[in-house]
């Protein structure tokens, strides 16, 4: 334990990298640290970020890196923390390197954690031959391009009748397949179905396609419901064993509890990003979101009021 730093961001998200950028730009001695496994890893592009509408993801992600890097007193590593544990100088970090970089072991004063989120589709044969182009999780990230397309809605999840609604204002031709389950009420079939929705209640045995593209639902009796494209519901979860030590404060859903400016329940500890409540966020709020947590953590430490 050699270094010791002002804060150390955990994860290198849009939301991790937001806040190591205006923490670097305070002149506070910044580590970030990201195990390389970002949820959105299959998706091409990413839409709705100012200046970079369309940009790759992992493109996004590079080079927010590098601007971080770019500052002398921020460095940027890929690596798996397996802990975090509250010292008498604040907290002890420890992580695997990843992709060839070192072990790290270091003290800070402070850790901002921005992980993310783990993600868990419906299990649905083929799903994952088109996901992030055919298929997405993101409907305000990905709606616009599957304007007026023959769209699929696919999950088991409570809430599966109010993303048909979102879903029908980019396209009139939409199918809710809730794969067996009954996660959808008659009330909430009805009102679909006023909407021009309609709910498929069959499991579903496969998605139809190749090369061109997704062509189909395959339904459990064998019936294919033609499909050019959709939207998957996923079950979200956290993945932060490393930071049970430290018992954060957490919501129903498993999300961080945080205040309005990234304060966990752990002093010294903040949040941001998509483990905090309400969940996913678009690439452009998880950033905002970590600009509005490094500036309280610098104000913190500087022992001025937010």
């Amino acid at each position: 334990m050699s270094e010791a730093y002002d804060v150390v961001v955990i994860g290198g998200g849009p939301a991790g990298l937001s806040a190591a950028l205006n923490l670097a730009r305070a002149r506070r001695r910044v580590l970030v640290l990201d195990g390389n496994r970002p949820r959105h890893a299959a998706t091409l592009l990413s839409h709705g970020f100012l200046t970079r509408d369309g940009i790759p993801p992992l493109d996004l992600r590079r080079l927010g890196r590098e601007e971080v890097a770019a500052y002398d007193n921020a460095e940027v590593q890929f690596a798996l923390v397996h802990s975090v544990d509250a010292v008498a100088e604040g907290f002890r970090i420890v992580a695997q390197g990843v992709r060839g970089e070192p072990d790290r072991d270091v003290l800070t004063r402070t850790v901002v954690v921005a992980t993310g989120l783990t993600e868990t589709l419906p299990k649905v044969a083929n799903m994952r031959a088109f996901y992030g182009t055919a298929i997405h999780s993101c409907v305000e990230c990905d709606g616009f391009e599957k304007a007026d397309a023959p769209l699929a809605l696919i999950g088991e999840s409570a809430d599966l009748a109010e993303w048909a609604l979102l879903i029908a204002q980019w396209s009139a031709d939409l199918i809710v397949f809730t794969n067996g389950s009954s996660v959808v009420s008659e009330p909430e079939e009805d009102a679909l179905a006023a909407s021009g929705i309609r709910v498929e209640r069959q499991a579903i045995a496969e998605l139809s396609g190749g090369r061109e593209g997704l062509t189909g639902v395959v339904l459990e009796d064998g019936a294919v419901v033609p499909r050019t494209a959709g939207f998957v519901r996923p079950a979200w979860s956290t993945s932060l064993a490393f930071f049970e030590s430290l018992a954060p404060e957490r919501d129903a859903d498993g999300y961080v509890v945080i205040d309005s400016w990234g304060r966990t329940t752990v002093p010294g500890v903040y949040a941001a990003g998509d483990i905090t409540p309400p969940g996913p966020q678009q690439l452009i709020v998880a950033a905002g979101n970590g600009a509005r947590v490094a500036r309280a953590l610098n104000r913190d430490i500087a022992g001025v009021p937010s």
